[in-house]
């Protein structure tokens, strides 16, 4: 293949692949502004609470964002051949592909403090939940984990034991999110415990909640999808190692007294 021919090939495939990416930001910048004005309506169909739906859409503009601008770098300059948009444009893809790699570096070598860090910041939402009306954002968040993990504590249910409304309360006070439903006809029929916070409810005797903590839940899960993630992360870090060598071939291979090579097309 000829010298223009080549550059041709490089220079569209660049261009076709990062509109692509530019209007993939377009769209999640779009979803994450939908979630941000219309929590609502995500609320009730998702079962989620308002706290980690606006943490969502603040990722999804940020991600929107950040892939709209690389995308933008590399439409145009590789089909206007202009070297200082392709300099960023293999900066910003170099600077991703670095922190992609540190982080990976410090998960794996700190992940046990990393498990304390998470422990302790878990333990002061369960210590401290209940404690205002109406639940906050944190306390949302963390019924909507044990409800979709089917979990209860971050070591164990027992971890409820020293939260200062279940310690005070009157009755047999349990976080509802907590509830195992295949125990639900030893509970009573009230939602809230009597003259406590909204998030309790009361049964008589033993709690019917699930056992496990929400820790062993959250390994098991990334033990049975680990697979998954390493792929994902490593098709990742190999498509942005193949466009930076393209974007740097042709940005060294142009040269100032090179015809456009759009006038031949």
């Amino acid at each position: 293949m000829s010298r223009k021919g080549c550059l041709s090939v490089t220079k569209y495939f660049l261009f076709i692949f990062n509109l692509f990416f530019f209007i993939l930001g377009s769209l999640l910048f779009s979803f994450g502004l939908w979630i941000l004005f219309d929590r609502n309506n995500f609320a009730s169909v998702l079962g989620s609470s308002y706290y980690a739906l606006k943490v969502w859409s603040y990722i999804f503009c940020g991600v929107g964002i950040l892939t709209m601008l690389i995308g933008f770098l590399g439409c145009l300059g590789s089909l206007k051949e202009i070297k200082c948009m392709l300099g960023f444009y293999f900066t910003f893809l170099l600077l991703l592909f670095i922190a992609q790699i540190t982080i990976g570096i410090l998960i794996y070598t700190q992940r046990n403090k990393l498990r304390e860090t998470v422990g302790d910041y878990v333990s002061g939402i369960i210590n401290t939940y209940g404690t205002s009306d109406p639940l906050s954002d944190h306390d949302e968040s963390w019924d909507f984990v044990q409800k979709q993990l089917q979990c209860c504590g971050w070591k164990s249910y027992k971890d409820w034991e020293n939260n200062s409304v279940v310690r005070n309360a009157s009755d047999q006070s349990y976080p509802c999110s907590c509830r195992n439903m295949s125990q639900s006809d030893q509970l009573e029929a009230n939602n809230t415990v009597s003259g406590e916070l909204s998030g309790f409810c009361s049964a008589e005797g033993k709690w019917p909640v699930y056992t496990e903590g929400c820790m062993d839940s959250v390994e098991m899960w990334l033990t049975n999808n680990i697979i998954t993630i390493v792929g994902i992360c490593l098709g990742i870090a190999l498509l942005e190692l193949c466009l930076m060598m393209l974007s740097m071939f042709l940005c060294r291979t142009i040269d100032p007294d090179y015809y456009k090579l759009s006038r031949y097309s």
